[in-house]
């Protein structure tokens, strides 16, 4: 059986950590000084306005400088950095270069020709993945030679893991994201997520587990420091290891053995050959999801608290990317405005898949998606519709006022700065290392 060479290796010192990695992996030797080489970092969220936890969410810039300055020594001129990054407001073209700038993006431009592309900015282009599936890829990444992705290594509520092939859904267009958060179980997020990588001949997966996040993949999960980095040219091999490295089963991940058939292998590490650290002296358990009741219908900490009259049911891999970025600060207010009476039986449906209970006598209906799956069901008694896609602060705001719930509208019209709240987390802690997220 082949041998798929993945590197693991502690992260000790800048540049030379990364260098072994790559080196153990096959190093850079299949990149000609001529190709054109893309690199994909996550940058999962970004605001203007507020300071947040950046670990275990964005990629280090410390990790994306040591690889320029790597493919730089070899000759390589033509490096460009992207991302499509999840925004709050349709045609922002200020949030993105605000970001590359505040990574250090610009001065890897000033000392090496760097380019940064917002792939929001550019074309996108149909690309067939097999069986009828399709999604518009950025051309910049679709023309390049060779494609370096550089994820966070962590856990995901929806995908279990987010890794080097996850990575790559940042560079399809907006339409295609809401595909891939399909209804339909023969072609789910997870069929979806198995194929992004195939348009690509080569792939070299470098993960960044400096930081690694629990119950990610934002700055609401528990970030960790961990100190690890994975390497390989083979992209499924690198995210089997990393999966195990979180804690959890690549068998169990759909995605992953969706990604495994279809190149005519399994889930386990038969055939890989781990180099460097071994994985059972580095491996953490990263819990994937947050934790809800045993029914599903409300996260465990407001039912701690006490709380009644409301469904907020746990979300499903059909809740798309936009609607996800606003679940939980609508859960947060609506934690908020708990007084201790209980409410008028109010259930909040979202994604695409949820049907109402028939219990509840008021049903919001969350997002464009899930108010045209149940707009004429008649289990509804009373409907509050958020038709917005994604809904708009103001809409949620009216909808759960008008179910009872009289939360903060101060609370979701600051969406931007609420991330800031979590810094505290991380403060005055010497292994949250903000200086890790700028080119020295």
């Amino acid at each position: 059986m082949s041998q798929h060479k993945v590197s693991l290796v502690k992260y000790e010192k800048p540049l030379d950590s990364v260098r072994r990695a790559l080196d153990l992996c096959g190093g850079l030797d299949a990149i000609a000084p001529g190709d054109k080489v893309f690199l994909k970092p996550n940058i999962v969220f970004w605001t203007r306005l507020a300071e947040f936890p950046k670990y275990g969410v964005i990629t280090t810039s410390r990790v994306v400088q040591d690889v320029v300055a790597l493919l730089a020594e070899r000759g390589v001129r033509d490096i460009t950095i992207g991302e499509g990054m999840v925004l709050g407001r349709p045609n922002d073209r200020e949030t993105a270069p605000h970001a590359f700038e505040s990574l250090g993006y610009a001065e890897l431009g000033r000392r090496y020709g760097v380019k940064t592309v917002d792939a929001f900015t550019r074309p996108f282009r149909e690309v067939d993945l097999g069986d009828g599936m399709k999604l518009s890829f950025n051309v910049d990444i679709l023309d390049s030679d060779v494609v370096i992705s550089l994820p966070v290594m962590k856990t995901h509520a929806q995908t279990m893991v987010s890794l080097g092939i996850k990575n790559l859904k940042g560079m399809i267009d907006v339409n295609s994201r809401k595909r891939c958060h399909s209804a339909d179980p023969q072609r789910d997020l997870h069929a979806w997520i198995s194929r992004l990588a195939d348009p690509f001949p080569r792939v070299l997966a470098l993960q960044d587990g400096i930081y690694t996040a629990e119950m990610g993949p934002s700055f609401d999960g528990i970030m960790h420091r961990s100190n690890i980095l994975v390497a390989s040219w083979d992209v499924l091999a690198a995210d089997l290891v990393g999966a195990r490295l979180l804690g959890q089963d690549p068998a169990q991940i759909p995605y992953l053995v969706h990604a495994a058939s279809r190149r005519g292998r399994d889930t386990s590490l038969d055939g890989i050959e781990v180099l460097g650290e071994r994985i059972e002296d580095l491996a953490r358990p990263h819990q994937w999801c947050f934790p809800y009741n045993e029914q599903g219908t409300l996260p465990l900490p407001m039912v701690k608290r006490g709380m009644a009259g409301i469904s907020y049911y746990k979300y499903d891999s059909s809740l798309c990317t936009y609607c996800s970025t606003i679940n939980g600060a609508v859960l947060s207010a609506i934690a908020m405005a708990w007084k201790g009476e209980p409410w008028n039986q109010v259930e909040v449906l979202t994604g695409k898949m949820m049907r109402p209970s028939g219990k509840a006598n008021k049903t919001i209906l969350l997002g464009k998606c899930m108010y045209q799956a149940n707009k004429d069901n008649p289990a509804i008694k009373e409907m509050i519709p958020v038709k917005g896609c994604p809904p708009q602060p103001e809409q949620i705001n009216a909808a759960l006022h008008q179910a009872g719930i009289m939360v903060e509208p101060a609370i979701l019209a600051n969406l931007e700065r609420m991330p800031a709240t979590y810094l505290k987390r991380y403060e005055g802690k010497p292994e949250f290392d903000p200086g890790l997220f700028r080119v020295e």
